[in-house]
């Protein structure tokens, strides 16, 4: 969807992508889904929880929301902390956020959130690498200041130490460690949960939680979502609905031209750890609705960590 009078200019060559092993800091991408381009920030490992991988033995089990399904089990995956090119953002903003990445502010305002924008977090498959020899291939008001250029590396990109510094204070906010996928009737959710952090409120402790989401149309035919419908139980034992229209505002259309849509949204409970699922409500072409499920996952905190997230100060 070139606008009209523009040429295609090239960005880099194309490298086989890693089928073993993770990809490096610096290394630069095209994301598959969205189209992107991007650079790694950093790799982790994540538990992939794949509720369409058939197990062994299929067992029944009640988890502690009451909500049946199958036992599954965690297997490990790479995913990567990324920045976004900002030329880019505009061309993406209809099917993901490119402010995925939030974090609680550092002042008494329990309910303030502030946005990092152009941060995403990309699974392994997601990642097409290239190589480029411009020295700032990706705008990002971060880039020069988490990357500097290396001649003699491969990828010619390394991390300055307040890269390192950046990321040893915000792992625990910045680092996923559970990943929850589930497909129905060929739309596959993909669940991120992070845990942001505890602020006081009133004389009472309030936890804090972003997920990120990802729906996928597997199939051609064309879908718009049009409903949410979540269940979040809290330790404390309150067990609350959430309906609505659509997700953040939007009703977005899955094709097969635009398959995916991705975004972020948070929720606090009063509770150290809970759990959530649901559906989503998704209309065909004639009208009808189908509902597709939102695998459940642990909302869990991190109780070791005192300190909060701290952003970009040093």
């Amino acid at each position: 969807n070139r606008p009209e009078g523009k040429v295609l200019e090239t960005v880099g060559v194309f490298e086989a992508p890693k089928q073993h092993g993770k990809y490096e800091t610096g290394q630069l991408f095209l994301h598959s889904v969205f189209g992107y381009r991007g650079i790694v920030l950093f790799p982790w490992q994540a538990r992939l929880y794949d509720r369409d991988v058939a197990s062994p033995v299929t067992e029944k089990s009640e988890n502690a929301a009451g909500h049946g399904s199958k036992e599954v089990k965690g297997k490990t995956h790479t995913y990567y902390q990324v920045l976004i090119d900002a030329r880019d953002c505009p061309h993406i903003s209809q099917r993901s956020q490119t402010e995925a990445v939030t974090f609680l502010a550092n002042h008494d305002d329990s309910r303030a959130l502030y946005a990092i924008p152009g941060l995403d977090y990309v699974s392994h498959e997601d990642i097409l690498p290239y190589s480029s020899t411009d020295q700032v291939p990706i705008q990002h008001e971060l880039f020069e200041r988490f990357l500097m250029y290396d001649q003699t590396k491969v990828p010619p990109f390394v991390a300055r130490d307040t890269l390192c510094a950046w990321q040893e204070k915000n792992h625990p906010w910045l680092e996923l460690s559970d990943v929850h996928r589930e497909t129905t009737e060929n739309i596959r959710v993909t669940v991120i949960p992070f845990y942001m952090g505890m602020r006081e409120a009133q004389n009472s402790h309030v936890y804090w939680w972003r997920y990120c989401i990802r729906l996928e149309n597997l199939d051609s035919e064309v879908v718009q979502l049009r409903e949410r419908h979540w269940r979040i139980f809290s330790l404390s034992g309150t067990l609350e609905t959430v309906r609505g229209r659509g997700v953040v505002g939007r009703e977005p259309v899955l094709s097969k031209e635009q398959p995916a849509f991705q975004y972020s949204s948070h929720v606090s409970l009063q509770a150290s750890s809970g759990h959530m699922w649901g559906t989503f409500r998704f209309e065909r072409p004639d009208g009808s609705h189908f509902d597709v499920r939102i695998p459940p996952f642990s909302l869990e905190s991190n109780k070791d960590e005192k300190t909060p997230p701290s952003g970009l100060h040093w």
